[in-house]
């Protein structure tokens, strides 16, 4: 019921820049947190940063004072904007939104949705 769609991944050089774009569709009542999150090989999904509704954000200690998450609520959209980019950085990066589905009806379930990843690969 809830699609999303990942833009903006790729390769890029040490020290370069990237912006992710995530794009929520569907029967959509209203949008809670959004996030991305990130996965390297043999390691677990990790949280890189997140955004609440009413605008405040939380980031990974590796990724504080590089990265940068804002969202545009008009468009269902988030975005991650990433500076600095390292090695370490490389992996393939999801999407995750938090939110209330519109039934038509006064039922409201929530739901939670993953975008179809997108890879990151820094390297010289």
């Amino acid at each position: 019921q809830v699609q999303l769609v990942e833009s903006g991944g790729g390769l890029v050089q040490p020290g370069g820049s990237l912006r992710l774009s995530c794009a929520a569709s569907g029967s959509i009542f209203s949008i809670n947190t959004m996030g991305w999150y990130r996965q390297a090989p043999g390691n677990e999904r990790e949280l890189v940063a997140s955004i609440t509704s009413g605008g405040s954000t939380n980031y990974a200690d590796s990724v504080k004072g590089r990265f940068t998450i804002s969202r545009d609520n008009r468009k269902n959209t988030v975005y991650l904007q990433m500076n600095g980019l390292q090695p370490e950085d490389t992996a393939v990066y999801y999407c995750n939104v938090r939110g209330v589905i519109d039934t038509g009806s006064s039922h409201y379930p929530t739901f939670t949705s993953w975008g179809q990843g997108t890879q990151v690969t820094v390297s010289s």
